[in-house]
């Protein structure tokens, strides 16, 4: 039997465990619940631009934007991983890791050039360890990214596409679907005209339309306008995709923690009492053998 005093001081451990799993779970449901209302809220805006843009781009009009021109050169492509900077989340990052490492390969079979770019501090840290260095890397966003963080970097990505020093340009992150469904996925925004259907699946917009369009004042003042803007909140979205499947994970992955700590202290206490009671019932028998000589 276990000592009695040493499962008395695993259980303690244990406890303390529980405290910071359950205080991680509740902090991660409360960061959960307003990255999602960002994420909810940008979806329909987002499927929405994003449906304006392929169909201009499927309508047979003569004017064209340099973000929809598909690029038959295979010189530069960009990858842009999205992971989170802390760990405890289950596999979250481990699946986007997994993702980027084997479309990182696809891609240097198919282009001379491939630019990697990385957010998260784990993300960097598990590639570097696979033999992939980052070209570029972020460790600034959390649970809340912000637009005015996001546009500088899509900036700098149409102009290089727009210069000719990009020829495509993928995204591996996280895709939030519901609350209850996240899946690391790879989709491709640079150049706009591939993007193929909405985060729900649709193939509304990545199909032919027969919607005719009126442009006033003109058709390219337009397109300057909506097309930069529907590559500026797509990349966006990701990142709040990104930001919001990372809190559900780490809700998740302490909930079951905490769940397993909770049974551990049950067995620990069980063990306990059976230790300390027959912990005592020696200390009785000694006594009584105690008494029992003094009579003798």
């Amino acid at each position: 039997m276990a000592n009695a005093k040493a499962l008395d001081k695993r259980r303690k451990s244990v406890r303390n465990i529980r405290k910071i799993t359950r205080t991680m779970e509740l902090i991660a449901t409360a960061r959960f619940k307003k990255a999602m209302d960002r994420a909810v809220a940008a979806t329909s805006y987002t499927q929405r631009i994003t449906e304006v843009v392929t169909n201009l781009a499927n309508s047979g009009t003569e004017v064209q934007h340099p973000l929809l021109e598909d690029r038959q050169t295979t010189e530069n492509a960009t990858l842009i991983v999205l992971t989170g900077n802390r760990g405890l989340c289950g596999g979250y990052n481990g699946s986007v890791v997994r993702e980027a490492i084997n479309h990182h390969q696809k891609l240097s079979e198919q282009y001379d050039n491939v630019n990697l770019v990385i957010s998260g501090k784990r993300g960097i840290t598990n590639l570097s360890f696979r033999g992939l260095t980052a070209d570029e890397s972020y460790t600034h966003f959390e649970d809340q990214p912000k637009f005015d963080e996001v546009k500088p970097i899509a900036d700098a990505l149409m102009d290089q596409f727009i210069a000719g020093k990009l020829d495509r340009l993928d995204v591996t992150y996280t895709r939030f679907i519901t609350s209850s469904k996240q899946q690391a996925v790879v989709e491709t925004l640079l150049p706009l005209g591939k993007v193929e259907g909405d985060e729900d699946g649709d193939d509304t917009a990545g199909g032919t339309t027969d919607t005719d369009y009126e442009f006033m004042p003109s058709a390219e003042s337009i397109l300057e306008e909506v097309v930069p803007t529907s590559f500026r909140i797509k990349l966006f979205k990701c990142f709040l995709d990104a930001a919001v499947s990372e809190q559900i994970a780490r809700m998740v992955a302490m909930k079951s923690a905490t769940e397993n700590a909770d049974e551990m202290i049950a067995n620990l206490s069980m063990t306990y009492n059976r230790a300390r009671q027959s912990q005592i019932t020696g200390e009785i028998m000694e006594i009584i053998g105690g008494v029992e000589a003094l009579k003798g």
